[in-house]
């Protein structure tokens, strides 16, 4: 009877084998970690108000506070390292779906407000000029595209500018003085 059993056991673990928990467990990120990975858990965390560091795929104490207390909200062990389940769990909550972008792309950003000298409250397609508004040269990004930018957020392409050429653009802030703090710099631009 055992030996039947043993036998039977081992032809349904063949036919129908247990799901791994490491694919499931595996992690992707944890202190120390670097690259695109970790940026894309900064920006999720980010949009869920909970890290407010720089966005820079480098996985410090910062990152690792911020998912301790994600995962806290989540009701789950407060490990700091990012496994796939939690990985998707972010992107959920986040309403942040990487998976969901075209392609990337790095660009140079500068930033600008209604305050500025100058500047006209309205966009070049009329829309009204606050943060979420992205000036874009039109050969480049077409006019309407959704766009996520690392360290800045969603954006659409509602803009041009005389000296937005190529690769660059101009994210539109509600204050000068957060135009200012933004400065210029390059920025990953993801396209939906």
């Amino acid at each position: 009877m055992v030996k039947i059993l043993a036998t039977f056991l081992l032809c349904c673990l063949t036919l129908f084998p247990i799901a791994s928990t490491t694919e499931a467990a595996r992690v992707l990120a944890q202190h120390g970690s670097r690259g695109e990975a970790v940026e894309q858990i900064q920006a999720m965390l980010m949009e869920l108000r909970l890290y407010d560091q720089v966005v820079d795929g480098e996985y410090g104490d910062g990152t690792t506070a911020a998912v301790k207390t994600f995962q806290r909200k989540m009701r789950r062990a407060q490990s700091g390292k990012v496994d796939t389940a939690l990985f998707l769990l972010l992107s959920r909550k986040s309403g942040l779906d990487f998976r969901e972008f075209k392609h990337v792309k790095v660009m140079h950003a500068s930033a600008y407000s209604p305050h500025d000298p100058g500047v006209n409250r309205h966009t070049s397609t009329g829309a009204r000029l606050s943060k979420g508004v992205v000036a874009v040269d039109p050969r480049v990004i077409p006019l309407g595209s959704k766009l996520y930018i690392i360290g800045y957020g969603f954006g659409t392409a509602a803009d041009t500018g005389g000296s937005i050429k190529g690769n660059v653009i101009d994210i539109a802030f509600n204050s000068r003085h957060e135009a200012l703090h933004w400065g210029r710099k390059n920025v990953k631009v993801y396209f939906m």
